[in-house]
């Protein structure tokens, strides 16, 4: 008998520790499809710019189109970003960003095949997988790394990030090596399909944390009337108003003050690199105190000295003004951090990240028009800048009180 019960007992511990490797293999495996999968979330969207100019001689296509095709992303992660809580609740989390992985892998393809308005299609359809995975990816980080929210965070913005960067720079070479700019946009859709892949194993090692996360708290309250969520989605919003003012005018300010085409893009570049080491390191230190509230607002101030200094005497240190936008817009890894830690279920992560994600991203859109506008009707850019300081003056304010100890 004691033999037995030595047997038994020996079994289950070494059962346990079998199951606790398994655990750890398949967090660590997660972890890498999360990066895998940010890495797709922007070269579908950066990577057109560097090509648009050879889509529109081959095409034959107008400059309404361009701007329609430019524009398209950023509205479609409005509104498809706001169904992604929904597709969660209804097949589970792990299986919504399957769905999401998918959809931007055929839609990377449909719009290599054919003529102007396939592409628009083939577009519509890539914008929509990456509105839902912006969304859903984090509500896994909540649900799957809780005790490495600032970690994960900072690895998956940084990969969104990167992935950015290799769109625009890579593009090119990429339809000089294989035959065109088709070629060129087509090959992300081999990336987005090893992510897809890669997903899908890591759901089978450790379905039990993705798959069942978001289906706790079911379909609930909706968020619309608390306070605290319509803080995060104005601190998203404004934020991503700023980004997307500056990665569409930035170049053209520059040039205006007399900076070379060549140099303009390499400081641009420089804008988006400089999100990288931040990304990295600021919010893992963030996550540790009890607020974020000065984090916020200290990056949001190097925004603000960025934006004058444009504003002001762009042509005296362009270098510098870029350097300091470039941190001011790092401030985006933290408002994806905050989205997860004002939540206390990952339902409600998935609540407030669609809410924060497509009501932001539908206000931020709307800010090149503008600022396009105001250049066009005062002539210069001292107004245009002026309403980019309000904007981020706004993004401190709701910042200062998104940041704050509190949930939805």
């Amino acid at each position: 008998m004691a033999t037995d019960g030595r047997t038994f007992l020996d079994g289950t511990l070494e059962n346990e520790t079998v199951t606790r490797r398994r655990a750890l293999a398949g967090g660590g495996l997660l972890a890498v499809a999360v990066v895998l999968a940010a890495l797709n979330l922007r070269p579908s969207v950066t990577s057109v710019g560097s090509v648009l100019d050879e889509m529109g001689a081959t095409l034959g296509a107008s400059a309404t189109w361009a701007g329609a095709l430019t524009t398209m992303p950023g509205l479609c992660f409005a509104l498809a970003g706001l169904a992604a809580p929904y597709l969660a609740r209804r097949i589970g989390l792990g299986t919504a960003v399957a769905v999401a992985l998918a959809v931007l892998t055929v839609g990377l393809l449909v719009r290599v095949l054919n003529g102007p308005a396939v592409v628009l299609a083939g577009t519509l359809v890539a914008s929509a997988g990456i509105a839902l995975a912006n969304v859903l990816i984090p509500v896994v980080v909540k649900a799957s790394f809780a005790t490495r929210i600032g970690l994960m965070t900072g690895v998956y913005t940084a990969a969104l990030q990167a992935g950015g960067a290799a769109g625009s720079a890579l593009t090119p070479p990429l339809g000089s090596a294989f035959g065109g700019w088709r070629a060129g946009l087509g090959s992300w859709a081999v990336l987005a399909a090893l992510a897809l892949v890669l997903w899908l194993v890591a759901m089978r090692r450790r379905d039990g944390n993705v798959s069942s996360a978001p289906r706790t708290a079911g379909g609930g309250r909706s968020l619309l009337r608390n306070r605290l969520a319509w803080t995060v989605t104005l601190f998203f919003g404004s934020q991503a108003c700023f980004a997307y003012i500056m990665m569409g005018w930035l170049p053209q300010v520059l040039m205006d003050a007399g900076v070379s085409r060549t140099a303009a893009g390499l400081l641009v570049g420089l804008v988006s690199l400089i999100g990288l080491p931040v990304s990295l390191l600021v919010p893992p230190l963030a996550t540790r105190q009890n607020g974020q509230s000065r984090w916020i607002v200290g990056l949001g101030v190097f925004g603000i000295a960025g934006v004058t200094g444009l504003m002001v005497a762009p042509s005296a240190a362009p270098l510098l003004w870029s350097v300091l936008v470039g941190i001011g817009m790092s401030v985006f890894t933290l408002a994806i951090t905050t989205i997860a830690l004002r939540a206390r279920t990952s339902a409600d992560t998935a609540k407030l990240s669609g809410m924060a994600q497509g009501l932001g991203y539908l206000f931020a859109a709307a800010g090149p028009f503008l600022f396009g506008l105001l250049r066009d009707l005062t002539g210069d850019w001292t107004v245009p800048f002026a309403m980019l300081l309000a904007v981020l003056l706004g993004q401190l304010t709701f910042g200062w009180f998104a940041g704050r100890p509190r949930y939805v």
